[in-house]
């Protein structure tokens, strides 16, 4: 085909001419202007076609590389953050400039294939791009990550991943601007400019990158450096539409602010100054989050006191109603005194993680909370990760390690809910939260009326690399997963009232695939098993 396209061209222009070009020298002289247009024409489309396959196979390179290195352990691949949001970064933004290039003649054919292939396969969309680098963000405030370590691939200091080239950086900052979270968008935008400037093959346009850092710089209050970063764009672009109506307001607003200085008004119109979401969950809690992102960090240690009271010991349970546990004993280690909070070691199996991974899989969807005014079910971002809910009678594994849970806990299961098993994704965590119902929330659990929830068992079914701890804050300690070990403590006091100190939370997960199942016990049917008290100390575990 691209053999004839010259000869079809010429036919095209001389058509166009009716015939009568050869009965004058003078004609066909301007003919030669024409070739020599069409010839300009087709050597333009040459070289930029050329450029397209050279663009394509870069991509195809950069592709294969990393499908290469992830093929090694897929596992291992996707449990690291950086390497979820590239793979979710390749497939969106990545692949939309893939698709744009090879959307040509001879790319249609291609393009038509990719199109039916979305109805069959799994394919990220745009609200998976933002969540993905929502959460590396996430990641980057809660455990103090430097930005340039985190774009060389390094996770508190171990290097775990592929580097973050001047677009991937872009790309981050770009999100971050789309959730008007303007720190986090001159974080990423600087980390751009400065990896730009490293590249031999330029990823991005400076000029987008000071756009986006210009305008979120002023967001964040400095006007001088937002004015001096669109002078910087105008130098490159002195055409810029929006750069050159930013500059006018930049300059107009300073000055404004120097005439209200030397005029002495302290009552002058100050600039309207958008708070990020970051700089506004800091303003709504900052003591608390501090203290709930040190925990996460491992920076805050239980008390040495607590600590000096705390034992392991062998718990046999109701051997009554569980003859075995005579001769195989729970391993219970304290993790604190009050709430008591207990971790039973190798209680879940191999097989049997195996099993529960296997059934829950398919069923995942995206984790809920329930609304405390309404009691309807809700998808928060405070909560990111994937849950199933199993029942007892679907596997024996399943039976089983509900029926371990009442030999651990001497609480009845007829009345507790099901296993629920969760996943967490990229930087996946759920902030600080209560397990019971308050006394306001009047809707929680009435559909299962079995009252609320009187405990809590945590089963761990993976270790995790870095981060994902449970912290409880009010009493400043932490729980780091351990794949087969459970955590128990009580929700109620024995007089029925929720225990507050018992606000806990996911820590976000820094490096690996965290897996827990929760089994959550109610009040109902442990009136002998726990008998209610009028003191709020609830009766405890004993070995």
């Amino acid at each position: 085909m691209a053999h004839f396209l010259p000869l079809f061209l010429f036919a095209l222009v001389v058509g166009t001419a009716r015939g009568e070009l050869y009965t004058a020298l003078v004609d066909l002289e301007e003919l030669l202007s024409t070739e020599s247009v069409l010839i300009n024409t087709l050597e333009v489309y040459i070289n930029e076609q050329e450029q397209r396959l050279n663009l394509l196979r870069r991509y195809a390179d950069a592709y294969q590389n990393q499908h290469d290195i992830a093929s090694q352990d897929m596992q291992m691949y996707v449990s690291n953050p950086i390497n979820a949001y590239l793979l979710v970064k390749r497939l969106t933004t990545d692949w939309k400039q893939v698709e744009a290039l090879m959307n040509t003649n001879v790319g249609k054919e291609f393009i038509a294939n990719i199109t039916s292939y979305r109805q069959h396969l799994k394919f990220p969309s745009d609200e998976d791009l933002n969540g993905a680098a929502v959460a590396l963000t996430r990641l980057q405030d809660t455990y103090r990550l430097d930005t340039s370590s985190l774009a060389r691939g390094e996770l508190n200091g171990i290097k775990y991943s592929s580097e973050l080239n001047a677009a991937d950086c872009f790309e981050l900052g770009r999100q971050s601007y789309n959730n008007e979270d303007y720190y986090h968008t001159q974080l990423w935008m600087r980390e751009a400019d400065t990896r730009l400037g490293m590249e031999a093959n330029e990823t991005v346009e400076r000029s987008d990158i000071l756009e986006y850092l210009a305008f979120s710089t002023f967001k964040q209050g400095n006007v001088h450096l937002a004015l001096d970063l669109t002078n910087k764009l105008l130098d490159l672009v002195p055409s810029h539409a929006r750069a050159l109506g930013n500059k006018v307001y930049y300059e107009d607003a300073i000055q404004k602010t120097n005439l209200a200085k030397r005029k002495g008004d302290d009552e002058s119109e100050d600039i309207s100054m958008e708070i990020s979401p970051k700089n506004q969950r800091d303003l709504l809690d900052p003591v608390g989050r501090d203290l709930y992102e040190q925990l996460c960090r491992g920076e805050v240690m239980t008390p040495v006191e607590i600590l000096s009271q705390l034992k392991c010991f062998y718990h046999h349970g109701d051997t009554v109603r569980n003859k075995f546990t005579i001769l195989a004993p729970f391993k219970v280690e304290e993790a604190y005194t009050e709430p008591r909070l207990l971790i039973y070691h190798d209680v879940m199996s191999d097989e049997e993680i195996a099993t529960v991974k296997k059934i829950a899989q398919p069923r995942f969807k995206r984790a809920t909370v329930q609304n405390s005014k309404t009691g309807e079910l809700e998808t928060a971002q405070y909560r990111i990760s994937k849950s199933a809910w199993l029942k007892d009678e679907e596997h024996k594994h399943i039976a089983a390690v509900c029926q371990r849970v009442e030999d651990m806990t001497g609480l009845t299961m007829t009345t507790a809910e099901e296993l629920q098993v969760v996943n967490y994704g990229i930087g996946g965590h759920y902030e600080p939260h209560f397990d019971f119902a308050r006394r306001e929330e009047i809707n929680a659990f009435k559909s299962l009326g079995t009252g609320n929830r009187i405990a809590t068992v945590l089963f761990y079914m993976s270790d995790v690399a870095q981060g994902g701890a449970t912290v409880f804050p009010s009493i400043k300690t932490a729980l780091w997963p351990k794949k087969g070990t459970a955590a128990f403590w009580y929700n109620l006091h024995a007089s029925g009232d929720g225990d507050r100190s018992t606000r806990h939370a996911a820590c976000p997960v820094l490096a690996g695939s965290k897996w827990v199942s929760n089994k959550w016990i109610h009040e109902r049917g442990q009136e002998f098993r726990r008998p209610c008290g009028l003191e709020p100390t609830p009766i405890e575990l004993t070995a």
